[in-house]
């Protein structure tokens, strides 16, 4: 891609963002949702490949549909009381078109369809933006919204998305498929919990992305797109691909390590709210995530190929990749003993 192009879509999506997280009017937040969605499309559509310009064509469809539902939803609610602020979302009818664009934009189901398929047809570095950046914005707008949003609504679609999340990452042998899933699983995790403590969805948002970043720079770091190439990536870097096996076990969110806080915490709020059929609901399907996440950590460091591999171990690497993936390992495994200085932030 051109530098000058680069840059300019770089600070728009920053940009975007900064406008959207920051903003009391809804015409604002809308304005930064846009310039969100115009600033990724480059980053998409760069390989010049007719897979790659059918995932932009979708993700430019689905989220000026969101947008214009979301604008819909604020004008409305203007129209009805008198109110543009985002915090003083009052009309019925607006809440639950909030919730449907809210719901789009994050890949919730059953608005999820698209989120997989342009995952797939992103790079890896388009695809991490994707599933972590461009979620900031929303998430932002449901905390705020939070009081405000159906409750009944919000609840059947988190356990239809950690339903489908783990179900249809059960038969994908592409990486980036498995990784779409696996996100619209875990915002299906802090949708269930959002109307209850949205400071806590913030959290789970925050350790997502540092356990999603670690596993999309690592596999971007071997170059691994299907399963059949992770069989051989440990020849080149064992070191990275043993550190992947606990990245993946944290994001499935086994007790030791920083994955198991935010699930533990949901569950626990989720009783404390006399909500314990969905939080069991939601605990026995976390297991369907395992079940893939437990595959991938398996064909990563446990299986041998069928044949020998020419691959040497790389003696080099780029050092300021090594050194990110190095740092959000460390904090995607090891938080679990900080979460009493954690919790005082909640």
């Amino acid at each position: 891609m051109n530098p000058h192009a680069m840059l300019i879509s770089t600070l728009s999506l920053l940009l975007g963002t900064a406008i959207t997280i920051s903003s009391n009017h809804w015409v604002m937040a809308w304005t930064g949702l846009e310039i969100n969605t115009l600033a990724i499309i480059p980053f998409i559509s760069k390989p010049h490949h007719p897979r790659a310009i059918e995932a932009t064509i979708k993700y430019f469809l689905v989220q000026a549909t969101a947008s214009a539902l979301l604008l819909f939803s604020s004008m409305s609610n203007a129209w009805a009381t008198g109110q543009w602020d985002i915090t003083q979302l009052t009309h019925p009818t607006s809440c639950i078109l909030l919730t449907i664009a809210i719901s789009m934009k994050l890949g919730l189901v059953p608005f999820h369809f698209w989120f997989p398929e342009v995952l797939q047809g992103s790079s890896m570095t388009t695809a991490l933006l994707l599933s972590t950046a461009l979620k900031l914005p929303p998430i932002t707008i449901l905390f705020m919204t939070s009081h405000s949003l159906n409750p009944t609504l919000l609840i059947i679609m988190a356990i239809s998305s950690a339903a489908l999340g783990g179900w249809m990452g059960l038969n994908q042998t592409q990486t980036r498929k498995i990784l779409a899933f696996s996100s619209i699983s875990h915002m299906g995790w802090m949708a269930a919990i959002t109307i209850y403590n949205p400071n806590l969805t913030l959290l789970t948002f925050y350790l997502y992305i540092l356990m999603t970043a670690s596993v999309f720079l690592t596999l971007n770091t071997t170059k691994t797109l299907k399963l059949a190439t992770m069989m051989t990536s440990w020849t080149k870097t064992p070191m990275l691909n043993a550190a992947l096996m606990v990245t993946l076990l944290s994001l499935a969110g086994l007790p030791p390590l920083t994955g198991f806080l935010p699930k533990w915490l949901i569950i626990q709020e989720l009783t404390k709210q006399e909500m314990t059929l969905t939080a069991t609901i939601m605990a026995m399907l976390s297991l369907l995530g395992l079940f893939f996440y437990l595959r991938l950590a398996y064909y990563a460091t446990i299986t041998l190929p069928p044949n020998t591999t020419n691959h040497m171990k790389q003696w080099h690497t780029n050092k300021t990749t090594s050194t990110l993936i190095a740092i959000l390992t460390s904090l995607a495994t090891l938080l679990l003993p900080l979460s009493p200085m954690i919790l005082t932030t909640l």
